[in-house]
This record gives structure tokens, sequence and C-alpha cells, in this order.
């Protein structure tokens, strides 16, 4: 059994006990949530779609860790006019762990 959730703009096929990195949630560690916004759900050869989302749906799941990624390099750069720019970026995320799936 899998579903296709949305949260933070993206969309994420998740299975039960599976753990994936989301954009950052306001939970503290050790929480447990839920995803309203549920697009999809497959259980064997009985599959459910939303349009776009399906009423009474959710998935839920323990928050394990928030943190920042690593960090990237943003460069401008214009060649012969002696321009450089450098600035770094870590984003935020929240690593979460599938408890449940329901339709």
């Amino acid at each position: 059994m899998y579903a296709v959730i949305q949260t933070g703009g993206k969309q994420y096929k998740v299975v039960q006990d599976q753990v994936i990195t989301i954009e950052k949630l306001s939970a503290q560690e050790g929480d447990s949530i839920q995803f309203e916004e549920v697009l999809m759900v497959a259980d064997g050869n009985k599959v459910t779609l939303g349009q776009p989302l399906i009423s009474g749906a959710k998935v839920t799941a323990e928050v394990l860790e928030q943190g920042r990624g690593k960090k990237i390099v943003v460069v401008k750069f214009r060649r012969r006019k002696h321009y450089m720019r450098r600035q770094g970026h870590r984003q935020h995320f929240t690593k979460v762990k599938i408890t449940g799936i329901s339709s």
C-alpha cells in the first residue's frame, strides 16, 4: 500500500515505515503529524484518485529530526568585468517516518 501526498509545494510517494526528508514543518521531534492533502492511495489493484484530493484520507507520520541541509553556493559572475558575488544557503528540513496510511 502506498500513497501520494502533497506538502511544502511538492509531492511525495510514501509507503509504511518509510523515512523521508521534506520542507520544514513547525513540529517538535517526537510529535505525530497528519498529512490531509492525499492525492492518491493504492492498495494492491485498488487505486483511488482524488480530484484533486481524496476526502477523508490521511497519512500519519512521526517527526524524527529537524535540521539544515548541506550548504549550496550561489555565484553571480560577469566575465571581464571584475564582478563576482558568492552567497551560501542552507535549506531547513524535517525528517519524518510514515507510520500509517488510511483512505
